[in-house]
């Protein structure tokens, strides 16, 4: 290959440029002169002789982009994340290595939003276990299985950014009242959508539902431990669409396993993919999904065109508004 090149990364693509998103429209890099290739290994952290001789890599998994996976050539420009989240990326060390990194937080935030109001409805409704009722033919159960509903129910958003404050527009079409936390303030933004801001403690206690979409990042690492659980009413759910990280997750299991949380609706997991014997699975109060409840036709071609419309930007020596960082090498030229 020549002239401007981007590597792929392996665990979500195929060698031919499919992958599990489905056609992310590669044909734009190539019909505007980039060459493409995908990684031959799918590893959990990138190493420098993958991304030797690239100008650019899309990473479309959560692998891991350190100091120690960019080439000393000082060739690779632009780290493009598939996604919102940029936890997996050292975004300082791409600052001093002249590397610029994006991610695509608009074109994300709709779909996690809508995979939040999917989770309040499969909660409120015990959706999950009458499902079960009914393909194991328990019909006669289905009186212990009666919902909640979410009608006079209050809303607690962890995390007012992007992902947060779309999910408090839709939450408040829906006629309910939302609370929200963030860590730094963002009260008059979240008064002109109806969302009043409080203590965390406060939003913990008086939500029927916690919502948590703060970002990952060692800061927030679990921020809803087994002291904040406990600020939760036992007929409190939690919906986690952020990370992982973010809720301590044996504190979380306990507190489902006693009965001192209603129920949790997680599409992340501490360790993913989530191990098949975790006591999670055996939870009839709990709804999971696989880390991709937002994947559909619309977020997949969102995220692609956001994606690759960096890519191309950053190949033309233009700066995307997607982008995190500002290289040291830009600031020294300006």
């Amino acid at each position: 290959m020549s002239g401007y090149q981007v590597v792929i990364t392996r665990g979500y693509a195929e060698p031919d440029g499919s992958t599990v998103f489905g056609d992310i429209g590669l044909s734009r890099l190539t019909e505007a002169g980039l060459s493409w290739r995908v990684l031959d290994d799918a590893v959990e952290e990138l190493r420098p002789d993958q991304l030797d001789g690239a100008d650019a890599v899309l990473v479309l998994g959560h692998e891991r982009v350190t100091a120690a996976s960019i080439p000393a050539s000082g060739r690779l420009r632009h780290v493009a994340r598939f996604g919102a989240g940029f936890d997996a990326v050292d975004v300082d060390a791409c600052t001093r290595r002249g590397v610029v990194v994006t991610t695509t937080p608009e074109a994300v935030r709709g779909p996690v939003a809508d995979s939040v109001v999917a989770l309040l409805y499969a909660l409120s409704h015990n959706l999950v276990m009458k499902d079960r009722l009914v393909r194991e033919g328990r019909w006669g159960e289905r009186r212990a299985w009666q919902g909640s509903g979410l009608e006079g129910a209050t809303v607690g958003i962890v995390g007012l950014g992007g992902v947060g404050m779309e999910t408090a527009r839709r939450v408040r079409v829906l006629g309910l009242r939302v609370l929200g936390y963030n860590r730094s303030d963002r009260s008059r933004a979240a008064a002109e959508l109806g969302v009043e801001t409080l203590p965390l403690a406060d939003v913990l206690g008086q939500s029927d539902y916690v919502v948590v979409t703060v970002a990952g990042n060692p800061g927030t690492r679990n921020l809803i431990g087994e002291a904040e659980l406990a600020l939760m009413r036992p007929s409190a759910r939690l919906i986690n669409v952020a990370r992982g990280s973010v809720v301590d997750e044996e504190a979380l299991i306990a507190r489902l396993r006693d009965g001192r949380l209603a129920g949790a609706g997680l599409d992340v997991f501490a360790e993913e993919p989530l191990k098949p014997g975790s006591p999670l699975t055996t939870l009839d109060t709990v709804v999971l999904a696989p880390h991709s409840l937002c994947w559909t036709d619309r977020f997949s071609a969102a995220v692609s065109a956001s994606a690759l419309d960096s890519l191309i930007a950053v190949s033309r020596g233009q700066r995307p508004g997607t982008a995190l960082n500002t290289p040291e090498s830009e600031r020294t030229t300006r």
